[in-house]
Formats: structure tokens, sequence, C-alpha cells
């Protein structure tokens, strides 16, 4: 039994097939990446395996030590209260078994890069920046803490891609939409409006964005980030991160 920790990539689930797809080409590419790495996938809604399932699995393999690393760019409820509850729950049921949140994947320009990659798969150049608009498209949140991210991230990301502009757009819970957004680009005059969606599957969100983008008529509408090979780096980074802190003892981030 290897002493590595196993890593256990919690995604949040959906009905749409295309999720739990992209989810698996995701953890089939970081295996690659990093040979000899166990890599488990948990679901906390709608596809199985659950969480608690794998967490049990593992335990009764003989696992002693987890990294769960929360498949999500940004840290928001699910994050702050869903995970760390169900990992709670299930360490204190499997006392052999010890699990560290890894933190979540963003931001980070590992996310802007394949961002920047997926816009120009959709048909963007290099040189097109500066006549550009992008509408930084996330699923939206109620967390003030998460949507202040988004709104830091294009700001970012403007200034250093030389974008001629970057407005954030939400899918749920936050304003504005994207079709407003890219409504607003184009009464500031700029050339082209181009959609990123800041998300990593397909789903019910992922197409709203895509429908707003459609109906403001965007001249770019890039694919969702799914299996970048951009976030498989970064996946391994933020284990790699969790590991360093569980060896240096720090206590706040192990589920007890």
């Amino acid at each position: 039994m290897s002493t590595r920790p196993t890593l256990l990539v919690i995604a949040h689930g959906s009905r749409d097939p295309r999720h739990a797809a992209t989810v698996a080409a995701l953890c089939a590419r970081v295996r690659k990446r990093r040979p000899g790495l166990r890599v488990e996938v948990g679901y906390l809604d709608f596809n199985a395996p659950r969480v608690p399932r794998v967490l049990e699995r593992l335990s009764a393999e003989g696992v002693r030590n987890v990294v769960a690393l929360p498949l999500l760019l940004t840290r928001a409820f699910h994050a702050k209260s869903d995970i760390p509850a169900v990992l709670r729950e299930a360490a204190a049921r499997l006392p052999l078994l010890t699990v560290h949140q890894a933190d979540v994947l963003g931001p980070s320009l590992l996310l802007t890069g394949a961002l920047e990659r997926r816009l120009e798969e959709a048909g963007l150049r290099p040189g097109d920046h500066r006549s550009t608009g992008v509408v930084l498209a996330s699923a939206g949140s109620s967390d003030p803490e998460a949507i202040a991210v988004i709104a830091e991230i294009a700001r970012e990301w403007r200034r250093t891609a030389d974008w001629c502009a970057v407005r954030p757009a939400f899918a749920s819970a936050s304003l504005p939409r994207t079709a407003d957004a890219v409504r607003a680009l184009r009464a500031e005059g700029v050339q082209r409006v181009a959609v990123a969606p800041y998300v990593i599957a397909p789903g019910f969100l992922p197409d709203r964005i895509a429908a707003g983008a459609r109906e403001a008529r965007a001249d770019i509408l890039a694919p969702v980030l799914g299996a970048a090979p951009e976030l498989a780096r970064l996946l391994l980074r933020r284990y790699d991160q969790a590991v360093r802190a569980r060896s240096h003892g720090d206590a706040a981030a192990l589920i007890a």
C-alpha cells in the first residue's frame, strides 16, 4: 500500500451525462500526468459514487490518507459548508482514515490560460485581444466572496491579457446575465465580443450561458473549460499544496 495520499476529486454532480463524462476525462488526464497516484472521484449529488461511499471503500481497502479536492472554481457554499460537512461525517465513522481538504481551484493563472485556449479554439486569434471585449461568464453564487473573486479575476485578466474589456456575468443568483453583459459591451462600442464560460463541465447553467451568448449575438462563444491540460496541472498543484500542508501539521485544514 502506497504511503502517498489518495487524491479524491469531489465533483458536484449533474443529471446531464456530459458532466460526469467531463470529470472522468479530466481525472484520466491527471492520472496520465502523475503515474502511480491513485485518483478517485466522488459526487455530492445526482451521480454515483457519492463521496461517503468512496471514503468507506478506500478505508476498507487499507487507505489511510486522502486529499479531498473540491472540483470548484471559487470558495462558495459547497466549499465552505457542504463538502466539509460531508467529510467530517465520514471521518467520524472511519477513524483509521485521515482526510485533508485541498483548496478550490481558483483563482489561478492556469485557469485564465485555459480560458484563452478555449477562446482560440472557438476562433479568436491572439492578435485580436485589443479589439475584443470578453464576458467572463460563471455559474453564479449568492456568496459575496465568490462574486468578488470573479470580479477581481475579470479586472486582472483584462490587465494581464490586454483585452479591450472583461466583464463578469452570471448564469444564476447574481447579475448581470450573459446576454446583458454582451449588450453592455456592444453599447460601449466594443468591436468584437467573446463569451468565455468560467465553468468546468457542461450542464444546465453552462447551457444557460451559451443561450445568453447566442441571444445577444456574441461574436465568439468558447466551450467550457472541460478536461483542459491546464486544469489537470492545477489539480495536481492543489494536491501537492495540500500534501505539503499536511506534512507541516496544518491542523486547520484537517477533517477531524
